[in-house]
């Protein structure tokens, strides 16, 4: 997923880029590596990637919140001393030319512009909910409330996308006040955002306007339930896709995997699917609607319609996968029909099934006793 929000910042030409990480980062610093080294030696020392793992510069504690990671690090903007800062989170997808946000944050001359989108009015309990006035000022700010604000109804709301611009001196006062506050979880959408629009120049950044040559409209989805994920995998294959992974306008980057091309047998039916490198689709197997990751296999006679497989899956002959996620080297056993045979270990969320992955295997010397 952090492919997205790199992708929106290269593409837009932000190019000096430091990214936050805390516990089980090793597959997240390995991507990073391996993908995003994009010859900062070439471009000058502000051309960069760089991993920044909690290191308790301030004290003996991990990062508490998502402002408190930001000011453990604020050192890092001693090396280059720049005008403005971009907090961008990396936990979503969407496609964004942040440099139009950058600009509607400099003709307000904006202490701080958070990226809001339109959102549905059921969900208000999962966003950060921002009310404006008609040039985009911020006049409210509530963090997932339960319902709708008496003060907010009747104006302009969006929900905060996460993002946010901010002046650097004004970002470097609000985060060491809220450093020395007892009482604050030292997250940016619960302690700073409800406070400073009072104070200072805050605006907010309607999302629903930002324009991407070869994209038919904004998009933005937070993945953080089964479900939104999976939806998110099903606006790839939508005609036209609402995300499109194929805008070389607006390309989305990832590492560049060393993979031979996908096998495909004959008398294989395939309909409205995407089919990764290294991936084989033996005879007679039909996909439809579906996404077939690396080195997965398709044995003859398989049918997988309406599914995500992950990494290096295998499903054996006859086998019939319907509306799932199989996560990376899950195996569907010969003949087995997923949705008939529900075993233990599976997750359901409404009507899609999670297989998770098998456990690793234990290798053990042939010497030890």
């Amino acid at each position: 997923i952090i492919d997205f929000v790199l992708s929106n910042l290269t593409n837009s030409e932000i190019l000096s880029i430091y990214i936050l990480t805390q516990y089980k980062a090793q597959s997240l610093t390995e991507h990073i590596e391996q993908g995003w080294q994009l010859g900062s030696a070439l471009r000058g020392r502000n051309f960069f990637i760089t991993i920044a793992p909690a290191q308790m510069w301030t004290g003996e504690h991990w990062y508490l919140g998502t402002a408190d990671a930001v000011y453990q690090n604020l050192h890092l903007l001693s090396n280059f001393d720049p005008d403005i800062v971009l907090i961008f989170a990396a936990d979503h997808v969407y496609k964004m030319d942040i440099s139009q946000m950058l600009l509607f944050h400099l003709e307000n001359n904006a202490d701080l512009t958070i990226s809001g989108t339109p959102f549905e009015i059921e969900k208000i309990s999962q966003y950060g909910i921002i009310c404006s006035d008609e040039k985009g000022r911020v006049c409210g700010f509530w963090e997932k409330p339960k319902s709708l604000p008496e003060e907010a109804k009747g104006k302009k709301l969006l929900a905060s996308m996460g993002n946010y611009v901010f002046k650097r001196e004004f970002l470097e006062e609000v985060i060491i006040e809220d450093s020395k506050d007892k009482n604050s979880t030292h997250d940016f959408g619960k302690d700073i955002l409800p406070k400073v629009y009072k104070y200072s120049k805050v605006f907010v950044y309607d999302f629903s306007t930002n324009k991407i040559k070869g994209e038919i409209a904004p998009y933005w989805r937070d993945v953080g339930t089964i479900r939104e994920y999976y939806e998110a995998h099903r606006d790839i294959l939508k005609e036209p896709p609402l995300l499109n992974l194929h805008n070389p306008d607006w390309p989305i980057r990832t590492i560049s995997y060393r993979d031979p091309p996908a096998y495909i047998a004959r008398n294989v039916y395939i309909e409205n699917s995407l089919i990764a490198e290294g991936a084989k689709i033996y005879e007679n197997a039909k996909i439809i609607n579906s996404i077939i990751s690396r080195n997965c296999v398709i044995e003859e006679n398989a049918i997988i319609e309406d599914s995500i497989l992950h990494y290096g899956v295998i499903v054996k002959k006859g086998g019939i996968v319907r509306k799932c996620i199989i996560d990376k080297f899950g195996v569907i056993d010969e003949n087995d029909n997923v949705r008939e045979n529900i075993k233990e270990n599976y997750f359901i969320d409404g009507e899609i099934i999670i297989v998770p992955s098998p456990p690793p295997k234990l290798r053990i010397h042939k010497n030890q006793p």
